[in-house]
């Protein structure tokens, strides 16, 4: 099987399970276990290499929620080339 973690605390898990060998991408928040930085970040925050205020990431955020977009960017070449068998996610709540 192929995994694709959209999570930090279902990175965690899937390793706890033994199946780091099966996780082919995690998000740019997975940092543990630290052999977690080493998967493929198959989804990066849209501010990525940015510093923002907190105005800016406000106005950001409203702005791609208006849009109906989300708050993070999903690497949809990378994803596509994991093939993954199972997306681990969640929905997340409006702030």
């Amino acid at each position: 099987m192929r995994i694709c973690s959209f999570l930090p605390s279902a990175t965690e898990m899937v390793f706890d399970l033994g199946l780091k060998d099966q996780l082919y991408g995690v998000t740019h928040e997975c940092d543990y276990p630290p052999e977690a930085r080493d998967k493929p970040h198959v989804v990066h925050s849209v501010f990525e290499g940015q510093e923002p205020t907190s105005g800016e990431i406000s106005r950001v955020i409203a702005e791609r929620l208006k849009e109906g977009l989300g708050i993070y960017e999903i690497d949809a070449e990378l994803l596509k080339a994991a093939e993954p068998d199972l997306l681990i996610t969640q929905a997340i709540c409006e702030v």
